[in-house]
């Protein structure tokens, strides 16, 4: 059984597709297609079903694929342990959210490319539903979004956190020391609020709308150091998370809102797919990440 045709038929598990396969490991069609029917004839086996443009791993496919993935993980590790060490090189594609883009990931990915100067980052930005597309369709190395928490069980979740959202205002602003603000209050002010989708933006709308009222903010927007400027100039309020406003509140320039609004529970959560090979640089980047994010939870 050849190491190649093993990378190959994990390719194809994760894109579903011999001719984007194909491409991706530098080969032709008919040499990915070779390779597969070798490792079926090994195996007495058929691994995919091909109907019309579809791949879809067969039930003995699909029990061959955790053990590939071990075989190969394996492989890189005896790798690495008897050669000299080398840079890790590659690409490394991450879906998130423009929040973290903004607020958490430039640190982050500052010391990951300190560590790793050869690979190549891309971050791709969208709705919730759409990132978790991506990472099922291999468009996504990584997702790291801001949701309620969440398990699947094609998920290997490696990182989550509860994050804080509230209502925030600039530190002048005459409901900076009011109590129990009631919502006809809080809808008085200036709103400024990222899109309708965007997860506890979806949270507050069924919150408030369960109750009754409606969101009519002056500025919707997706870049919310964008909001945090109009916040800091006194034009009004918003509901953002405490690691996008946080180090504000903390110097006194943002003050949280203390309202009779129900709570809103969101998590950070740093998933990949169970099928996927997990290469170095998406090693690296986790270790960095749970580095920076260290005493929080993790899980396996």
């Amino acid at each position: 059984m050849e190491i190649r045709n093993l990378i190959t038929f994990v390719r194809i598990a994760e894109v579903q597709s011999f001719s984007k396969t194909a491409e991706q490991l530098g080969y032709s069609q008919s040499a990915v297609t070779m390779q597969i029917k070798q490792l079926e004839s090994e195996l007495h086996r058929q691994l995919f079903e091909r109907i019309g443009k579809q791949v879809k791993l067969t039930q003995a496919g699909e029990r061959l694929l955790p053990y590939a993935l071990d075989i190969l993980n394996s492989v890189r590790k005896a790798e690495n342990i008897i050669q000299e060490p080398e840079e890790i090189r590659g690409k490394l594609r991450i879906g998130t959210c423009e929040s973290y883009i903004i607020s958490v990931l430039p640190d982050i990915i500052m010391d990951f490319s300190l560590q790793c100067p050869h690979v190549e980052i891309s971050t791709h930005t969208a709705l919730v539903q759409d990132l978790f597309h991506m990472l099922q369709q291999n468009d996504i190395d990584l997702l790291y979004f801001l949701d309620q928490k969440r398990n699947f069980p094609e998920w290997v979740k490696v990182w989550e956190r509860p994050e804080k959202i509230f209502f925030v205002a600039s530190a002048d602003s005459p409901l900076a020391g009011e109590k129990q603000i009631s919502i006809e209050r809080l809808l008085q002010e200036p709103l400024y609020l990222t899109e309708k989708g965007i997860s506890y933006r979806y949270a507050l709308d069924q919150s408030l709308a369960a109750r009754g009222y409606e969101l009519h903010p002056v500025w919707e927007v997706g870049n919310t150091d964008v909001i945090t400027r109009f916040l800091l100039k006194n034009k009004g309020i918003s509901f953002l998370p405490e690691y996008v406003v946080g180090d504000y509140i903390r110097d006194g320039k943002l003050a949280v809102l203390n309202t009779e609004c129900e709570e809103i529970h969101m998590w950070s959560q740093l998933v990949y797919h169970k099928n996927k090979y997990v290469t170095p640089q998406m090693n690296q980047f986790i270790e960095t990440m749970l580095k920076h994010m260290h005493g929080t939870s993790t899980t396996n």
